[in-house]
């Protein structure tokens, strides 16, 4: 429904209330910005009721303003420029207190993260990632944080590990030995980068295994990997709040290291000798 949601507004207008013609109106001409209102700030906006817009959502076919506003944000995430994102937040940010209001969306992404999780999903990427003769973690622009973070923890586990930096021809030098065993984990939100998806789309060629970490199943890299993680990030202004898909990882990096199991106690162990030995970490000085 998410793709046609302008199209269903506009089929069922002659079947609206005066109230819901107004909402209407205002979503066909300002999609962008009311994509990240709240129900009561719609409703503000237009001058009807929050239980008017909730109405509203459930006319459409929703089973509620949330769902109806996630189906418009999935429909532009990948479009709005950063100067778009700036103006549809100074409509969610205005007159809140800042910090407040972005540390409660980041706990929004996470509680929706853990009601959508699909466990045997989640199970598949991790027997994937063990199983790969050599894995490959691609992530470019904001999520290129997110591939360091996980090619850190994960070169810890196996020994198998690539991170693959973006930079057009280089990128493809990185990965050309790629094959039928291997894997690619790529990690791609809006705006999806380009020179992720051709590398992922290379990997394919060659006969790799695709996992991905992103936001929709309608994402193009949903569709171009064979088992995929879906976590909701948040859009914040020109920033990519990625708290939800930090999570994720954290919990796919220690089911990783769980199937491991004794393998990884005895890597720990020789590192902590191999700190010690060197003087990696301070010692906390005693009182």
């Amino acid at each position: 429904m998410a793709k046609n949601i302008l199209h269903t507004i506009e089929k069922n207008m002659i079947s609206f209330s005066k109230g819901q013609k107004l909402i209407a109106k205002y979503i066909l001409e300002n999609y962008d910005k009311a994509a990240f209102m709240t129900a009561s700030k719609l409703g503000r906006t237009v001058q009807v009721s929050e239980s008017t817009v909730v109405r509203f959502a459930a006319q459409l076919g929703y089973d509620g303003y949330p769902s109806m506003q996630r189906a418009l944000q999935e429909m532009i995430r990948g479009k709005l420029t950063s100067i778009q994102r700036i103006q549809a937040s100074d409509v969610v940010l205005s007159g809140s207190d800042l910090v407040t209001n972005v540390l409660h969306r980041d706990m929004d992404k996470i509680r929706m993260a853990i009601d959508q999780i699909d466990a045997a999903e989640f199970e598949r990427v991790v027997d994937t990632i063990c199983g790969a003769k050599r894995l490959y973690i691609v992530g470019f622009r904001s999520s290129s944080f997110l591939a360091g973070y996980l090619n850190f923890y994960l070169r810890l586990i196996f020994e198998n590990v690539t991170l693959v930096q973006g930079g057009s021809a280089g990128t493809f030098d990185q990965i050309f030995r790629v094959g039928p065993e291997d894997v690619v984990f790529a990690i791609c939100f809006p705006r999806y980068s380009e020179l992720a998806l051709k590398t992922i789309q290379f990997a394919r060629e060659r006969g790799a295994s695709v996992t991905g970490l992103t936001d929709s199943e309608m994402s193009p890299v949903a569709r171009l990997s064979d088992c995929t993680l879906l976590v909701h990030n948040e859009m914040i202004s020109f920033v990519d709040s990625l708290a939800a898909p930090m999570s994720m990882l954290n919990a796919l990096i220690l089911a990783c290291a769980r199937k491991k199991g004794t393998d990884v106690s005895a890597s720990f162990s020789e590192l902590e000798h191999v700190w010690e030995r060197f003087a990696i970490f301070g010692k906390v000085e005693d009182e």
